[in-house]
């Protein structure tokens, strides 16, 4: 009997109305949410996920705004513009779209990032809270992720789970969600050899590497929840992701489908820990 498929859109659509009511409520306190987000450059990925963001925010209810810098823009000019936004009372959530130009030193950008304001979880501070699984914002992926797993699987604890992809964006924070949780991580990546002799140990087996149907059926554990991180295009124009979903959807007991799976929790996460930075700055400790 082949698994079933785990619905992010309908999980994530279910979010949404959660945080328009909340948007709402704001609203009537005189307060309107809002993300902004910074795009250096113009990367067609890249301008396709800002734009479902905004998107997403004004169908909340919330204010967005995009700031698209040109590639040319020095290290200097970037990092006072995001000074400028962590000023500005009305700005709640501040976004960097990545990848940036290789000229600009990413780390020191989003170190730049008030905490406070860091929806995307990515600075250090909120990175070392999560790690010691305190109250922060995590990273959107790896956070609507748990919440997929735990749609479907009422007790993590205890399962045992492999990660493929060792990023600072989706890799290495849910490895660390996960084992806050009780599970038991193992990371596997590049240079991990005989990948198979890992991921068919796998209770739950989750892909972040961008790399088109790289897991197999024969590489899955009969009954095991497959979450599919990675998306590309393929030449045919068709999109992808990691898993051979054809194939690992007879062995598996849930999976994610590419696209709505991850994509549509991500922004759902997103816009769950702007309405949080918009929560703490107007009414700090509450």
């Amino acid at each position: 009997m082949p698994g079933k498929i785990i619905d992010g859109k309908q999980i994530a659509d279910f979010i949404l109305v959660r945080v328009r009511t909340e948007v709402a409520e704001f609203k009537k306190k005189g307060v309107v949410p809002k993300l902004v987000v910074i795009q250096v450059g113009d990367d067609p990925g890249s301008t396709i996920y800002v734009n479902r963001k905004k998107k997403t925010c004004l169908e909340l209810g919330m204010d967005s705004e995009v700031k698209r810098f040109p590639v040319s823009i020095t290290y200097e000019d970037l990092l006072n513009e995001i000074k400028k936004l962590n000023a500005d009372r009305k700005v709640h959530g501040i976004l960097v779209q990545l990848p940036l130009p290789e000229h600009l030193n990413h780390k020191k950008v989003l170190e730049t990032v008030d905490p406070a304001k860091d929806v995307d979880g990515l600075h250090p501070y909120n990175q070392g809270k999560n790690l010691l699984g305190k109250e922060c914002f995590q990273p959107a992926t790896p956070r609507g992720i748990v919440t997929l797993l735990e749609s479907v699987i009422p007790e993590l604890e205890g399962k045992n789970v492999v990660v493929i992809g060792r990023s600072n964006i989706v890799g290495k924070p849910i490895a660390v969600m996960l084992l806050n949780r009780g599970c038991t991580v193992t990371i596997c990546h590049s240079k991990t050899k005989e990948l198979s002799d890992f991921t068919t140990r796998a209770d739950i087996l989750i892909s972040a590497v961008g790399k088109p149907k790289l897991v197999k059926a024969d590489m899955v554990k009969k009954g095991a929840v497959v979450i599919d991180v990675g998306i590309s295009r393929l030449d045919n124009g068709k999109l992808a992701g990691d898993v051979d979903f054809d194939e690992v959807i007879k062995k598996a007991s849930w999976i994610t489908p590419v696209p709505k799976g991850v994509g549509p929790m991500t922004i759902a996460s997103l816009m769950e820990n702007t309405i949080k930075a918009c929560r703490d700055i107007e009414w700090p400790g509450k």
